[in-house]
């Protein structure tokens, strides 16, 4: 149990400290309200087609769901995504305050929607058994995962059920994947050795997450399934096909991310060769991150080290003429976000672009003018996000060990400076600075806890 000396343990100082809304305009809510009456207009009825939706457990919110065929030449992959274009009307005073809100905000006692709930939970929600109007995009790809034609079109669209991570990939240990995913076990793989192949860098650093335990929270890393990955790689080929469309077009909005410096690769290698892991001259750094084994301490210390790879990611507006810089260094590959509309902002702008491009129409006015503000739109918001999660983490750290000063524990030296080294607890799973001088990166040592301050949402170990 968390003791905190209080009576309540909930988020409230965090969403204070952001200056986070807790509710909707009465104007905004009015115009999501008479939306949720709105049939999505004459589009074609593809209910037929057996979408499926994968997700963490007890998700409403459901953006996307998908059905992957195998076929004599390939395979052909459904991608169910919300249509927000259908429910926010331009200009109105539900667009004006998605607009100052930029995304979700997801806390542990509950989210800061970037939609009212009648939509984003209801009424634009991919749930089973229920016709929901969709964009749906379709991808007839080669036997090697290529896409060789894309195809992206409003429809109605009808999930038939809805699953999470861990039952999915049982249901892959078991032998037994649902027909409608069935192919994802071929398919993800061939998409992510095409993702090694073109330099993509990923990080498989351990992901705390925030549960309950009934009188309050607790800490828990959650491994990554295959069929994370694997659905991942969908979203990204999506992205990725988006992309190519506003490119072609010369009109939309791209997430960037520079390529690493030389001096990051250097210092990544120099850290690689320290910790005794090979790394061939003419492996990229994507693919030596690739071949890890994330379990292992050393590889911990890589990925940490590896996040000055991926540094500067913003978005790029642009119309008329190619902006210079249009890769995104995490996937190798020009890339831009449509597949989380219920949750970001930026995803129904750049839907509507494709469908426009697509379609062989002028972008309406209010798109147009719109692009522009995207960039800075999303960069505010994407801090704001950021800072909460680590907020909250640090929240919940300092509550978990505030009873435990003094104790010793086992960690691994993630980074290491002159006098100070950031490690990771794996129980409790907690990221936090240590005194030390020169920490032996990549190794396992003793460290005591020093400070855990549930105000301050301080933590700080010193090694033993």
């Amino acid at each position: 149990m968390i003791r905190t000396g209080r009576a309540e343990v909930d988020f409230d100082a965090v969403r204070a400290e952001f200056s986070l809304p807790s509710s909707f305009p009465a104007a905004a809510l009015a115009e999501a309200e008479e939306a949720v009456s709105r049939s999505g207009g004459d589009r074609p009825d593809l209910t037929s087609i057996p979408l499926v939706t994968i997700d963490p457990p007890g998700a409403k919110d459901l953006d996307q769901a998908l059905c992957l065929e195998r076929t004599s030449t390939g395979f052909v992959v459904h991608y169910a995504i919300a249509d927000l274009g259908t429910f926010v009307t331009p200009g109105g005073a539900l667009d004006t305050e998605v607009r100052r809100r930029g995304q979700t905000i997801y806390l542990p006692d509950g989210n800061v929607p970037l939609h009212p709930t009648v939509l984003s939970e209801g009424a634009a929600s991919l749930l089973p058994g229920v016709v929901r109007p969709a964009v749906l995009w379709t991808f007839t790809c080669s036997a090697e995962g290529v896409p060789t034609a894309v195809e992206v079109r409003r429809a109605l669209v009808r999930s038939t059920a809805q699953f999470d991570y861990r039952s999915v990939q049982e249901s892959f240990d078991a032998g037994d994947p649902h027909p409608s995913v069935a192919a994802l076990a071929e398919f993800g793989p061939l998409r992510r050795a095409l993702a090694r192949q073109r330099g993509a860098i990923e990080l498989q650093l351990p992901e705390q997450e925030i549960e309950s335990n009934g009188e309050g929270w607790k800490l828990v890393t959650r491994p990554r399934a295959l069929v994370d990955s694997w659905n991942a790689e969908i979203s990204l080929m999506t992205g990725m096909a988006a992309a190519s469309i506003m490119l072609e077009a010369r009109v939309g909005v791209l997430r960037t991310l520079p390529d690493p410096d030389v001096e990051a690769v250097a210092s990544l290698r120099k850290s690689a060769a320290a910790l005794r892991v090979p790394w061939p001259a003419d492996v990229s750094p994507g693919a030596f991150l690739a071949g890890l084994d994330a379990s292992r301490p050393d590889a911990l210390a890589l990925f940490t080290d590896a996040t000055r790879l991926l540094r500067g990611a913003g978005y790029s507006a642009f119309s008329g003429s190619v902006p210079e810089a249009v890769t995104h260094a995490g996937v190798a590959a020009p890339y831009t976000h449509v597949t989380a509309p219920l949750r970001r902002l930026v995803d129904r702008f750049a839907t509507e672009v494709c469908l426009a491009v697509t379609a062989g129409e002028e972008l309406p006015s209010w798109l147009a003018e719109a692009l522009p503000q995207l960039p800075s739109l999303m960069g505010a918001s994407d801090s704001v996000a950021s800072k909460v999660e680590r907020a909250t983490l640090d929240q919940v750290e300092a509550w978990v060990l505030s009873g435990r000063v003094g104790q010793e524990f086992e960690a691994v030296v993630l980074r290491s400076g002159e006098n100070e080294a950031e490690v990771f607890v794996s129980a409790p799973p907690v990221l936090a600075k240590c005194a030390g001088k020169r920490l032996p990166e990549g190794e396992r040592i003793r460290v005591r806890l020093d400070e855990a301050d549930p105000v301050e949402r301080r933590v700080r170990f010193k090694a033993v």
